[in-house]
């Protein structure tokens, strides 16, 4: 594909964090385990972007993503979120997330859990930190849900455990209902402005609406230092970051509820 840079408008300047958005920014660094810088890019430049980038489709790693909610999205509003995921030549996985979270109320058992970590995911003009466990799916996510068994039947006992904690009152894994799958391609690059590695997510809704998402990690002392430059990596490949940034996960929530 042609490495020569999107014919779009330049980027409009979108204002920077506040020096209130600031002050709540680093303590949550300092206590987290990772950083993570994301950007939507609009549908209407993907074309542009995936030209720019240097990003070939065909080298995309196919997923499915299932989320488990309740009808009115109970967990959403409570900042509970539970999902599987199929991933093309990996086993299946999941997670029970918490977002937001703060994590100097995280106590100290729940940091040692293993597959436990808390992150500060940072976007233009806003951030917000989550804390999930992860783990292996503890059955096949295909068979659930094509028999309709139980969700619980995929979480691990500690996942179960973090969920009957935080979850709204009243509501149980066996309550959830399965909400897609939403298909994903994902590709990754390694510019060496950033240093880091660049992952490219295209979500392909079931309304045909889709999203792409640019993100990087970097461990949170390094996150100020990313941001500039995947900042000044995306402007000069004339990608255009001034659009709406929209959250992937709650726009799949609010589509497959309705």
């Amino acid at each position: 594909m042609s490495t020569s840079a999107p014919t779009t408008a330049p980027p409009a300047h979108r204002p920077a964090l506040t020096d209130q958005q600031l002050g709540e920014l680093l303590p949550l660094l300092q206590l987290a385990d990772s950083a993570e810088l994301k950007v939507t890019i609009p549908p209407e430049h993907l074309r542009d972007a995936l030209a720019a980038l240097d990003l070939d489709p065909l080298d995309a790693q196919i997923r499915q993503v299932f989320f488990f909610e309740t009808p009115d999205l109970r967990l959403d509003r409570s900042g509970v979120v539970v999902r599987a995921r199929r991933v093309a030549g990996r086993p299946d996985d999941t997670v029970v997330k918490l977002r937001p979270v703060d994590p100097a109320k995280v106590s100290s058992k729940l940091r040692r859990t293993e597959g436990f970590g808390i992150e500060v995911d940072a976007m233009p003009g806003g951030f917000v930190c989550s804390g999930s466990l992860k783990a292996q799916a503890a059955a096949d996510v295909r068979t659930v849900v094509r028999d309709a068994k139980s969700p619980r039947k995929l979480f691990t006992k500690p996942q179960r455990a973090l969920f009957e904690r935080y979850a709204p009152d009243g509501v149980t894994l066996d309550d959830l209902k399965v909400l897609g799958p939403i298909f994903v391609l994902k590709l990754r690059s390694v510019p060496r402005i950033v240093e880091r590695k660049l992952v490219a997510e295209l979500w392909l809704y079931p309304d045909e609406s889709r999203i792409i998402e640019l993100s990087a990690k970097s461990p949170p002392r390094e996150a100020f230092d990313l941001a500039a430059r995947l900042r000044a990596y995306l402007a000069g490949r004339g990608i255009d970051t001034s659009g709406e940034q929209a959250t992937k996960t709650r726009r799949a929530l609010e589509l497959l509820a309705g």
